[in-house]
């Protein structure tokens, strides 16, 4: 996604500088030399007036309103399956630069239970996605597959036994619960199948200022926050909101039902 975007921001402006210089000096003296009503363009040229405007409106849109993203792992399952195809707010956090992804206009800051798209601090060429669990200040812990914030633990809701598919499938048989965020309900997965050294993640952090404490909902397969640090505010791209595409080819193409889907 970064190389796209670098592309998109040297495209955007090699076609609209050369555009405007046409305009400014060149198209001048093309119809004083040639004597003609309408001279004709140089190729360049030409192509640079035709695709300018869109390329602009690109990356505009891309760069300060909504991003798409694939996800790739199963981190956040089940919200959010391998395969899905996601658009991304840009300006709930703030507007920011393409490229440096420098704040400039400063808005919201996230909320417990957002969803959000970062570029991980060891990490910082890919984008990864996960949950919001602690705000700045708060004292997280994760134990005995039980998040407590600021002392307090959140309340669980057996659903059932989980039923994947396609990439997914190899989470079929995980426990299935509802995760009680205050406000923020949303499910999560657990596996009671794992033998006792292999699980991880326990802890107890308190998130520094102008840092987030971010968990994947898939609470046995997710690189997060217990196993790397906290997440700067400076490395948001923005709050995940729709999924508006899903296709996983072990699972037999594109997934209609899926299409649409709040993201919890």
């Amino acid at each position: 996604m970064r190389w796209f975007e670098i592309g998109l921001v040297v495209l955007t402006f090699a076609t609209g500088i050369i555009w405007l210089l046409d305009k400014l000096f060149f198209a001048k003296a093309r119809l004083r030399n040639e004597g003609l009503l309408e001279a004709k363009e140089p190729v360049v040229v030409d192509y640079s007036r035709a695709f300018f405007p869109v390329l602009l409106i690109v990356l505009m849109l891309r760069s300060f309103v909504a991003e798409p993203f694939r996800i790739p792992s199963s981190s956040m399952m089940p919200s959010l399956l391998i395969g899905d195809f996601i658009l991304v707010n840009k300006f709930t956090y703030g507007l920011r630069l393409p490229i440096t992804n420098k704040k400039f206009l400063a808005l919201n800051e996230p909320q417990r239970g957002d969803v959000v798209v970062f570029k991980p601090p060891h990490h910082p060429e890919q984008d990864w996605i996960k949950r919001v669990i602690g705000l700045p200040g708060d004292t997280v812990a994760y134990r005995e597959n039980t998040v407590y914030v600021n002392g307090k633990p959140f309340a669980y809701r057996p659903v059932g036994r989980y039923i994947g598919k396609g990439q997914g499938s190899d989470m079929t048989g995980a426990t299935l619960l509802t995760e009680e965020l205050p406000g923020r309900p949303h499910p999560v997965l657990e596996r009671e199948d794992l033998p006792f050294f292999a699980v991880q993640g326990e802890g107890e952090w308190t998130v520094p200022p102008g840092q987030y404490f971010v968990m994947g909902d898939n609470r046995d397969n997710s690189e997060d926050s217990r196993f790397w640090g906290f997440l700067p505010e400076s490395n948001l791209r923005g709050k995940a909101f729709l999924v508006w595409m899903n296709f996983d080819k072990s699972a037999g193409g594109v997934d209609f039902s899926r299409i649409g889907s709040n993201i919890p």
